[in-house]
This record gives C-alpha cells, sequence and structure tokens, in this order.
C-alpha cells in the first residue's frame, strides 16, 4: 500500500513543479514585456538628458529664472472683467491667479474659492496676498453658491464674470465604484455646482481644467502566453493622449482605468454640455502629469524623499507646467469672451495641453533630482511584476473595508502612499504621450493658439531651483509640502469625520 502511495505522489509533485516553473517562467517574461519601451515610443523621445545639459540649463536659469514678469509679453492681454478661480490655491489655479496679476487685473476683481487658503511661497505676498478668499466646499450646493454670490467691491461689481474651474480631488489609482463616491461628490457634483452657481451669478464665461487622463485605456495586465511567446508587449502599453473621445459617446466606467477620470470625463461633458450664448464654455485637458511648485505629484514627489521606490525609470510620457497651462486657459478665455465665441470651433470641447518639446523618461526627471537638487537622491529600482503581485491584494484590502464598514472596527485602513498601489496606477505609469496639435494651431483654424512658455527641461530646472533656495538653509531634513494627492486624502478624512464622527 505505501508503494503505490509513492508511485502516485510521483505524478502529482513532477505537475506540480511543472506548474510552478511555468508560472516562475511567465512572471520573468511578463517583468521583461512590463519593462520594455515600444520602438514607436523610443522615436518619439530619442535622447535623454545629460549632465551637461542640465547644469548648463541650472546655471542660465539662476542668472535669468522664468517669472511671470519675464514672459509677461505671452500671457493674453488684460480684460476688464472679473474672475473667480475655485482651486485657485492649487497649482494650476494658483498660476491662473498669479497671470492674471500680472497682465493688471486688479486684486480685488479675483476670487478665489478653495477648500484651502493659498500656502504656495509664490502667493503669499504682494498683490496675489491681496486676493480674495473665500473658503467652500463645492461638492456643497448651498456653500458653492454662497460663494459665488458674495458681494464684489463697487469698482469691478459691474464686470462681466469669468469662472475659472481648476478645483479637483485626485484619487490616482481607485477603480472600483464602491470607491467611487467621493471623486463623483466633488469631480462631478461639484463642477455641476459650479457651473449652476456661475449661472445664477451671471458669468458670461466659464474655463474648466479637465485631465489628459480622460483617454487613456485600462493597460493591459496579464498578457497571454500565445501572445507572450511572439514577443508583444501589453495592450495598450502605450497611448496618445488627445481629445477624440470627446467627440464620441462617453465610456462607460470600467473602459476609464480608475474612478479619478472616469469623474473628470463627466464634468468635462457637464462643462462643455453647458455651452450656450449667455455662457461660454470649454475646458482645457493638462498632459499627464501637471508639475510646477514643489506642491505638486510628478516632480515634488520625488524631490521630497531621499530613496523613491519606482519601477517607470524606463517610462516615458509627456507633462506639462502649471504655467503652460494656466496660459491655455487664459487663451481660451481670450476667444469666449465674445459672445459671438457660442457657436465658435473653439466653444463646448476641450484642448490638450503639454509641454512644447517631445516627451522625456522618468529616467530622466530622476537624473535631473540626482544631478541638481541639493538634498540627497537615489532611486530604488522595483521589478514591475512584484509591484502588480503586491497590488492587488491592496486593492482586496481596501475594497473589503469598503463592501463591510463594520471590519473599519477591527481592521486598520491602510494609510501614506501604500494605499494608491492597486492595479489601476498601472495604466498612469504607462506610455503616454500627448499631442498639442487642435490647441497649436491658429484661433482661425479653431486652435488656441497655444505655444507654450517653457519647456520640460526649463521647467523642471526651475522647480529644483526653488526647492534648493527653500533648502539652503535646511540640515538633514525636508520640508513639508501638501501636494495634491495628500489634500484628497485630508479632504477625505474630514468627509468621514463630518459623516462619520471618525
Amino acid at each position: 500500500m505505501l508503494d503505490y502511495l509513492s508511485l502516485t505522489d510521483k505524478p502529482i509533485t513532477s505537475g506540480v513543479i511543472v506548474l510552478v516553473l511555468s508560472l516562475v517562467a511567465y512572471l520573468v517574461r511578463l517583468n521583461e514585456l512590463l519593462s520594455g519601451t515600444p520602438d514607436e515610443v523610443k522615436k518619439l523621445s530619442p535622447t535623454r538628458w545629460t549632465k551637461a545639459l542640465l547644469v548648463e540649463t541650472y546655471r542660465r536659469l539662476e542668472a535669468h529664472p522664468i517669472t511671470t514678469r519675464s514672459y509677461a509679453a505671452l500671457i493674453p492681454k488684460k480684460l476688464e472683467r472679473r474672475y473667480i478661480v475655485t482651486g485657485g490655491s492649487g497649482l494650476v489655479g494658483g498660476y491662473i491667479v498669479l497671470q492674471l496679476l500680472e497682465r493688471g487685473q486688479p486684486p480685488d476683481s479675483i476670487r478665489i474659492v478653495d477648500f484651502r487658503p493659498p500656502n504656495r511661497a509664490d502667493m503669499l505676498d504682494g498683490a496675489a496676498a491681496r486676493v480674495d478668499f473665500v473658503a467652500a466646499d463645492i461638492s456643497s450646493a448651498d456653500a458653492t453658491h454662497r460663494a459665488f454670490a458674495k458681494p464684489w467691491p463697487p469698482s469691478v461689481a459691474r464686470r462681466p464674470l469669468t469662472v475659472f474651474h481648476t478645483a479637483a480631488v485626485i484619487v490616482p489609482s481607485d477603480r472600483s465604484r464602491l470607491a467611487s463616491g467621493f471623486c463623483d461628490a466633488v469631480n462631478v457634483r461639484g463642477t455641476q455646482n459650479v457651473v449652476d452657481a456661475a449661472q445664477r451669478a451671471g458669468a458670461d464665461v466659464l474655463v474648466s481644467t479637465t485631465s489628459g487622463s480622460i483617454s487613456i485605456r485600462p493597460v493591459e495586465l496579464w498578457v497571454p502566453p500565445w501572445r507572450m511567446r511572439r514577443g508583444q508587449l501589453p495592450r495598450r502599453c502605450w497611448q496618445v493622449l488627445d481629445e477624440k473621445d470627446f467627440f464620441e459617446p462617453l465610456r462607460g466606467h470600467d473602459e476609464f482605468y480608475a474612478n479619478y477620470p472616469a469623474s473628470k470625463a463627466a464634468a468635462e461633458r457637464i462643462v462643455c454640455a453647458a455651452n450656450s450664448e449667455d455662457l461660454r464654455t470649454g475646458s482645457i485637458r493638462p498632459a499627464n502629469g501637471v508639475y510646477g511648485n514643489p506642491t505638486d505629484n510628478t516632480l515634488g514627489g520625488a524631490l521630497a524623499k531621499a530613496v523613491l521606490p519606482t519601477w517607470t525609470s524606463h517610462v516615458v510620457q509627456s507633462f506639462v507646467h502649471g504655467i503652460n497651462v494656466a496660459i491655455a486657459h487664459l487663451n481660451l478665455e481670450a476667444i469666449l469672451a465674445s459672445p459671438e465665441s457660442a457657436v465658435s470651433l473653439q466653444a463646448g470641447r476641450p484642448f490638450v495641453i503639454t509641454d512644447p518639446n517631445p516627451p522625456i523618461s522618468y529616467r530622466d526627471l530622476y537624473f535631473l533630482v540626482q544631478t541638481l537638487a541639493v538634498t540627497p537622491f537615489r532611486i530604488f529600482a522595483l521589478q514591475p511584476v512584484v509591484v502588480m503581485l503586491l497590488s492587488y491584494p491592496i486593492e482586496w484590502y481596501s475594497l473589503a473595508l469598503a463592501r463591510f464598514p463594520c471590519l473599519r472596527k477591527v481592521l486598520p485602513e491602510l494609510a501614506g502612499e501604500v494605499k494608491h498601489l492597486k492595479p489601476g496606477i498601472f495604466s498612469i505609469c504607462a506610455h503616454l504621450v500627448a499631442s498639442n496639435d487642435v490647441a497649436s494651431r491658429p484661433v482661425s483654424d479653431g486652435g488656441l493658439g497655444y505655444t507654450g512658455v517653457l519647456t520640460t527641461l526649463e521647467g523642471m530646472t526651475m522647480e529644483v531651483l526653488e526647492w534648493n533656495r527653500d533648502h539652503k538653509d535646511v540640515v538633514g531634513a525636508r520640508k513639508s509640502y501638501t501636494n495634491s494627492v495628500s489634500l484628497a486624502d485630508d479632504i477625505a478624512k474630514a468627509a468621514a469625520v463630518a459623516e462619520f464622527g471618525r
């Protein structure tokens, strides 16, 4: 009997070994594919930044920094209007406020409506510090209406009103409808509240900030073995960010990589559908990702760490500086200021905006920080397949807490950056190339006449310059900044306390 059992165990053991080895071989090959850069993308981004280039650019910009004064001639001319900027304390909204002031708008003609007051260093003194601020949660219709209805100083009260709607929450990787409530409340319902409040306040121009991530389709993470043998990369591992999807029916929720782009797509449709002769509307889609201040996620997130775990060094993407995004908003406003523009080619539609240069790789970004920052920095290379395998149990754990709230009594919620490590993050970390083609056309051809103020090399070098100034007297520590993702976490916590008392 024992001899029989030992004989029958051998095929089972051999089968298990073959299965395990096959799985390991599959994962190793999958890791190679996830670590690859398609030839088409390499052609679009053929050169890497060198130390000599970085040092020369740093020295040039240190001697002649790019400021609102230095590019004032590129800002669309002053209009005799008043302005509400939702999210005006943030990255894009803040640059819109600074550019409005630079072109001569008086501070009392501008109002920031945001969850928190400005804390950017470039908005804490001078004319920016005299801009009116109203704290409001745009997910509340009443709070939004009160912020818009606040009386204006008599000197500007009769001017026509432009609304720049830049407020949003960024939750980068949640993709289940179970976790979509927060994005929907702020990004979708909040946008409807802003449109309604703008109409009640008599605004005749509304330009919103949406996101280039709207056009991203979910990346295929599990490549079938028969395609893997032919060396085929995961489907949609590289994508072009453009506006074509806007002219098609709105995709279903599962066709977006996460709740955030799904909510921004819905919000964009709300804004553009509101276009009329009385309220001319349009949207700006910044490419992934937006940078331009140490508070940003893209470059500021790397600067904030001495050691950065990453699997994205090979990834090529288009980036866009907040200055360029703000200029595009003002370009669109200049067109929509005319009542006849409601039927123009620019009204009621989005425009993708990126820096005026080819895409770069994250390796370039990391090398820039390592070369120019006064604070120490190095990357800790991770294998993509390992990160991907970890992302699933993190997502399952988060969804279990969402599906069964009673579990929160015994299980802690995930905190910090690990809570965002879910499968959806791989789609936003794909090779993403943005196209300025439409926005760069002349106004007569339906474009914005957009050119961009600064390149990615200049913009990122300027941000490191600002970082270095902030840290020249700081020994052994880094200053703390609140970026858009951590701000979204703070808002979510505040909402949870208000709703559940926890």
